[in-house]
């Protein structure tokens, strides 16, 4: 059976616009500690679409969201979220998409597809 797969991107809910320039680190974790696998920043589309593969075994997905430059970018003060971390259960064969709908004072996420 396949790996399971992971994809992303960051909608800034308080402009309608997609947020560009958020690196995102990708880490995974099976039956032992959470290894680190790679990072990537959102595109003008705000999608990261070189994140690495999971390896085999993995159970676990951890996506970091650096958010604090993006945010404090766009206003006068410093950002409330300086970074979001969504940790995800899956399941080997399955394609994860987990976009992050972000705005200064809130951030939700889902399973899109």
């Amino acid at each position: 059976m396949s790996t399971a797969s992971v994809s992303t991107h960051i909608l800034d809910t308080s402009i309608g616009r997609p947020a560009q320039g958020v690196p995102v680190a990708l880490s995974a974790r099976g039956s032992a500690e959470w290894t680190a696998l790679g990072s990537s920043a959102t595109d003008a589309d705000g999608r990261c679409k070189d994140l690495p593969a999971l390896p085999a075994g993995t159970t676990h997905v951890r996506l970091r969201f650096e958010t604090e430059a993006y945010l404090s970018a766009h206003r006068d003060e410093a950002a409330f979220f300086p970074e979001v971390t969504v940790t995800f259960a899956v399941t080997p064969g399955e394609h994860y998409h987990v976009p992050l709908l972000l705005n200064p004072f809130g951030y939700s996420v889902y399973r899109g597809s």
